[in-house]
């Protein structure tokens, strides 16, 4: 995507990054990273979002969206094509931020986009969630609609700080899904999510250890 047919999604870029008052010199490297997953993805099909000015919705601002909300060492489990963990970690230099997916075609991308944006504060990791084992636990996890809530919050909770937060990103909320937690994990906030552009439900759901 040359910068002359940048336009329309320049453009939408830009409204967004004003709705959710984030600087508007954040555009020129989201739209580097839009670039390679357009170009990656006529071969690799990483998403099913086809169209530039949809990714603009659906991926970039719908990943930002969470920028007030983030912590970190941040993990962002089922990354995929780096959603929401490298529009976060462009919108914020100083976050280190663990993309992980064991998807080695996706996994293969975050590591060529990592290196071609000189993302010195992400790191990669090819794995399934539930062998990953770090070092350190990082003080938030999220993910995009990468399984339900009692599943997300079970397979990695070898992976968050005592102290952490699930940031679980969801679309229309099933309140039945809220109530299956499991033990030892309760729901901190539900905080409705307005994402630029776009006119469907989304949902943070922040949850953290039960201290009893």
């Amino acid at each position: 995507m040359g910068r002359d047919s940048q336009g329309a999604p320049r453009a939408l870029l830009e409204q967004g990054l004003a709705a959710l008052a984030l600087p508007a010199p954040l555009a020129e490297p989201l739209l580097a990273y839009l670039d390679e997953l357009l170009k990656w993805n006529a071969a690799y099909n990483l998403t099913s979002v086809r169209e530039p000015e949809a990714m603009v919705t659906r991926h970039l601002l719908d990943s930002l969206v969470l920028h007030p909300h983030i912590r970190g060492p941040l993990l962002d489990v089922g990354s995929g094509a780096g959603l929401p963990g490298i529009p976060l970690a462009l919108a914020d230099p100083a976050l280190a931020v663990t993309v992980l997916d064991s998807n080695g075609k996706k996994a293969r991308f975050l590591r060529h986009a990592v290196r071609t944006l000189k993302l010195d504060n992400v790191a990669v990791v090819e794995s399934r969630v539930e062998d990953y084992q770090p070092s350190q636990p990082f003080a938030a996890i999220t993910s995009r609609a990468f399984t339900s809530l009692r599943d997300f919050f079970s397979l990695t909770d070898h992976l968050l700080a005592q102290d952490g937060q699930w940031l679980a990103m969801k679309g229309k909320l099933d309140p039945q899904e809220t109530q299956d937690l499991p033990a030892g994990v309760g729901i901190v906030d539900i905080k409705p999510l307005k994402v630029p552009g776009l006119a469907e439900a989304r949902h943070l759901v922040i949850a953290a250890r039960s201290h009893s």
